[in-house]
């Protein structure tokens, strides 16, 4: 009996100090649920034990690429296969890209692609998911941007894709690329991977001199990119296409990086190119090289530069009759600022004129002719 009365009489003084066990921290752990806690667990009962909400990934990426898959097409560079004995002859495929069908507008429906997917093509064929295929008209296309617009009948196309926004993407995001890796025998595959980094800057050579002529800014992605999903949709797991497909670096020892063109530089130019057959560029007309690349004693016995010149760009010829011609630049100037600002490489001019210029613009140009600073005011044509 003694014993008895002895547990009774401790759970009570027990129960008792428990409150003020827990407000002077004497217990090692909080065993009344803040406010917050019982609001996330939608319950103001003491005690109630929160349910983790779980998000099925897998799932919600299949429901995107269901709905987004027929919007992504196949794009075939048909070229003409002549030879010395006949003019024109047959044509046959010289190359298989990707596609996104973005809109579909009085009866027509438009599609972007990589401008290096359709480069020289005398025909092109759009595949469609089902597996139809479709003649296409190219509508232009911007080789810095490797962009292009091709449109044709809207008949048998049910899906048009919804562009996002690369304003606010977060590196580590989930990207889901849709295309046909290695041409149209694995058409509409998907991979699956994230946001590897942003505004990634890659340069480009054009025409295989080995000068750099442009400088891309893109995605990178580690969701797998192959040839054949150039042109193909990147996409958000909402399901918007927020980057088109358009490079990857191909060497034994990298894995997993890929590049795309942010769909927020993507949709100016698209619109300019359905306006006007091309992206109307401001133009100069020279042909200029970084003052790096021109040797030391060239600088000091041709150019005769004073020794404060370290930067600039050196002009190797001139377009006749254009903005630059007529305002008076000539070979062999070397020019050191636009607007007030450095210029070192051709990239730095080009970026300038065509992102910050318009033809009809005016541009303040300083430069050394003979070891003599000079100023002019050129007015900037169009690039054709």
């Amino acid at each position: 009996m003694p014993t008895i009365v002895g547990v009774v009489l401790g759970a009570v003084l027990v129960l008792l100090a428990l409150p003020a066990l827990v407000q002077t921290d004497i217990l090692p752990y909080d065993i009344t649920p803040n406010e917050e806690q019982m609001a996330e667990n939608g319950s103001n009962t003491p005690g109630a034990t929160k349910q983790p909400v779980q998000l099925d990934v897998s799932s919600q990426i299949t429901k995107v690429v269901e709905e987004v898959s027929p919007a992504v097409v196949g794009v075939v560079n048909l070229q003409s296969q002549a030879n010395f004995w006949e003019q024109g002859g047959d044509t046959e495929q010289a190359g298989a890209g990707s596609g996104v069908i973005y809109k579909k507008e009085d009866g027509t429906a438009y599609v972007v692609t990589n401008y290096h997917v359709i480069e020289g093509a005398n025909e092109i064929e759009v595949v469609l998911s089902d597996g139809t295929k479709k003649t296409a008209q190219l509508v232009g296309g911007d080789v810095f941007t490797d962009l292009a617009v091709l449109k044709m009948s809207d008949e048998n196309v049910k899906q048009v894709a919804k562009f996002g926004s690369t304003d606010k993407l977060q590196v580590g995001e989930p990207a889901i690329a849709i295309g046909n890796p290695l041409g149209l025998r694995f058409a509409g595959s998907v991979t699956k991977g994230i946001i590897s980094g942003k505004q990634r800057a890659i340069p480009q050579d054009f025409n295989g001199d080995g000068q750099k002529d442009w400088q891309a800014e893109v995605i990178q992605t580690d969701a797998a990119i192959n040839p054949g999903n150039s042109g193909g949709a990147l996409i958000n797991i909402d399901g918007q296409v927020i980057g088109i497909n358009s490079m990857k670096i191909a060497q034994s020892s990298v894995e997993g990086i890929g590049f795309a063109i942010p769909i927020d530089t993507v949709k100016p130019i698209i619109e300019e190119i359905e306006q006007y057959g091309q992206v109307n560029r401001a133009f100069i007309g020279i042909e200029a090289y970084g003052l790096s690349q021109v040797p030391i004693s060239e600088r000091e016995n041709t150019l005769n530069l004073p020794d404060e010149v370290e930067g600039g760009l050196y002009i190797r010829s001139i377009t006749r009759l254009s903005p630059a011609d007529k305002a008076g630049l000539q070979p062999l100037d070397v020019i050191t600022t636009i607007d007030g600002e450095p210029v070192e490489t051709i990239i730095d001019l080009r970026k300038y004129l065509y992102e910050e210029k318009d033809p009809g613009d005016k541009l303040e140009i300083t430069y050394y002719r003979d070891g003599e600073q000079n100023t002019v005011t050129v007015t900037l044509g169009s690039q054709e």
